[in-house]
């Protein structure tokens, strides 16, 4: 039954039966969403049934879009305004949560000002950096819509993706992200450093995570709630994504260059958050460890036997102040790495029983989809 049509309804007794009503012209707005509330069909199978969203503004779902921003002050204005055109196009009932990881320039400043011009955005201020990561989980925490958005501040995640995103998710994609198909902003070494990370943490692991996908990404809210469900303090997104599973669906895309400003995450922050990774999902560093004893310890013994085989059989004694000099110093720096590496997984089990908080709100200005629209017009005929 179409949308103007009277539900229930008979026709008067005596009378001939009304003429079904002329098609409503493309892009016109829906009588349905005028006098009634239409809810959003929910399930895999509804998703595909549900109408465009700039034809029926009513039954397209609520949407919240995170973006962490560190030092933006130079493109933050663009950036919410981009945001905001292509998530009004898909819905009328929109957020756009802002989370400023303790920026030291004008970032906030900006921030509070866009506050005052967009009533869909919302401000979060961390009580200092924690970091992209943890800048993440709280605006995921404050999300509310039926899905959330995840992008990046400084403006290279294109918002022409989102349409297509929003399309995969009515066609039952739980979650929707995008793949770098270049890395042509990054130094050769950066480029070939990540591609080695992605190989290492997933080899031999039963979760794997997509190289080269970033944090841009559409999830429903089935996903959101199991992200919500994981408290680990040493926090790292994309793993955790790959985790929580569901029906997932990559889309490639080019990241646009930065119109202003420098890239605030370079290769000593990649190498900590890999390291972060890496010791969070992967087990494969302490398995090279027992390798590398395994084999160190065969050698040993090969190399021993061939030192007793010479005496006893050739009467040839095997000079070893150099050898044993030389095997003390291997085996100690061998000795060494693993302590290290045996240490840095027991810090990060350290900060876990600590149970500290993954991030402290400063302040949070603006309403976001709390804002009280005003009531539809109602038809008195």
């Amino acid at each position: 039954m179409s949308a103007g049509h009277c539900m229930g309804c008979s026709p008067m007794q005596g009378s001939s039966p009304p003429h079904p009503p002329s098609p409503a012209p493309i892009g016109a707005p829906s009588p349905a969403g005028r006098g009634q509330k239409i809810p959003f069909p929910s399930g895999r199978g509804a998703r595909t049934q549900a109408i465009a969203p700039s034809i029926f503004p009513s039954i397209a779902p609520s949407i919240s879009c995170v973006v962490p921003v560190y030092n933006e002050a130079g493109v933050v204005a663009r950036v919410v305004a981009d945001i905001l055109a292509a998530l009004v196009a898909l819905s009328d009932r929109v957020e756009l949560i802002a989370v400023d990881d303790g920026s030291r320039d004008g970032t906030y400043a900006e921030l509070l000002a866009l506050c005052a011009q967009h009533p869909q955005l919302v401000c979060l201020r961390l009580s200092r950096n924690f970091g992209k990561e943890r800048a993440l989980t709280a605006g995921i925490d404050a999300a509310r819509g039926e899905v959330v958005v995840l992008m990046d501040g400084d403006g290279q995640h294109p918002t022409a993706l989102l349409p297509v995103m929003f399309q995969q998710w009515r066609d039952g994609a739980d979650v929707v992200y995008a793949v770098r198909q270049h890395r042509n902003d990054q130094s050769p070494l950066h480029a070939r450093l990540t591609a080695w990370f992605y190989r290492l943490i997933n080899l031999g692991s039963r979760v794997r995570i997509p190289p080269d996908a970033g944090d841009y990404r559409w999830m429903d809210r089935k996903v959101v709630d199991a992200l919500k469900q994981l408290p680990e303090r040493n926090r790292f997104m994309k793993g955790l994504y790959a985790w929580v599973g569901f029906q997932s669906v990559a889309i490639p895309y080019d990241p646009l260059p930065r119109s202003a400003g420098h890239s605030n995450f370079g290769l000593v922050s990649a190498f900590s958050l890999a390291l972060t990774g890496m010791l969070a999902f992967s087990v494969t560093p302490l398995r090279v460890l027992t390798l590398a004893g395994l084999v160190l310890s065969c050698l040993a013994l090969g190399y021993g036997a061939w030192v007793v085989a010479e005496y006893f059989l050739y009467g040839i004694a095997v000079p070893g102040f150099a050898t044993i000099v030389v095997a003390i110093m291997f085996f100690s720096g061998v000795q060494l790495l693993a302590t290290g590496i045996l240490s840095e997984y027991v810090a990060r089990i350290y900060e876990e029983v600590k149970r500290r908080p993954n991030y402290l709100i400063g302040e949070r200005v603006g309403e976001g989809l709390d804002i009280k629209l005003p009531p539809p017009p109602v038809d008195l005929l």
